[in-house]
């Protein structure tokens, strides 16, 4: 465990000697998109628009899934580090691969949460989006959703050794079906009862959706762990058997 942290801290640090330049364009965007859709959800909500959900829950819900977005929907560097030949270095340490790729990902959150989310965090009261969760149990649904997110990205990890020349593709494919299915962007809730019905149970669904919908207290607990502890028994061994039978191709692709 402490070699884990370990390497938490030096992708940490990594990315902080990088420079607050090297932040900036990313901290930009996701305040530029962050704060007109609060006042676009403000509007929309206020018209009378009766969406089964309420405004300060609305705010609430886009708001934290912006601060949290790394989390919500986990991206690794995995794809990336295939045609930059690092994977042929994790290879070379004594920490397993997956354990390296979790530990470095974690770790490069850290910036980010420090200059973007807590800022926004503190000055929330000013733009009347409350960050207090109804459920505590947001918490351990985050967790369930990270998790399932490094199984959902290391998947798509592999496939990309299957069609090779093609990572740039294969990433645009998986941020189009995360926009779509996580429910994010959209809460799951607003669409039709008959897609709704259908996209709840999907494994997409219990990445950011799933513990957002907690935060704001629009779904029962029980079935949202119930449905995220049950998508990672199910997908985590096919990760692992996956990755296992990948490993010759990441040493050869990344080498």
């Amino acid at each position: 465990m402490v070699q884990y942290i370990k390497t938490a801290q030096m992708a940490c640090l990594e990315k902080a000697n990088e420079g607050i330049l090297s932040f900036l364009p990313d901290i930009i965007l996701k305040i530029s998109t962050l704060i007109p859709l609060i006042f676009l959800w403000r509007a929309v909500m206020s018209s009378g628009v009766d969406v089964g959900i309420s405004m300060n829950q609305m705010l609430s819900y886009a708001y934290v899934s912006a601060l949290l977005s790394d989390m919500m929907v986990v991206k690794t560097a995995a794809t990336g580090w295939l045609s930059e030949g690092v994977f042929m270095r994790l290879y070379g340490r004594p920490l397993p691969v997956l354990g390296q790729l979790v530990s470095q990902t974690i770790g490069e959150w850290l910036p980010t949460l420090a200059l973007f989310s807590l800022p926004m965090a503190l000055i929330s009261p000013l733009i009347g989006v409350s960050l207090k969760p109804v459920s505590a149990w947001f918490f351990v649904s985050l967790i369930l959703c990270i998790s399932l997110g490094f199984s959902i990205d290391i998947l798509f990890a592999c496939l990309s050794i299957r069609l090779r020349n093609m990572n740039w593709l294969i990433s645009r494919i998986r941020a189009a079906i995360v926009a779509l299915l996580s429910g994010t962007i959209i809460p799951i809730r607003l669409l039709p009862s008959g897609i709704r019905e259908v996209m709840k149970y999907q494994p997409f669904a219990c990445l950011g959706g799933a513990p957002l919908s907690l935060f704001v207290g629009t779904a029962d607990p029980c079935g949202i762990l119930w449905l995220q502890a049950t998508w990672n028994i199910i997908l985590w061994p096919v990760t692992l058997f996956v990755f296992k039978k990948s490993q010759e191709g990441m040493v050869s692709y990344g080498g």
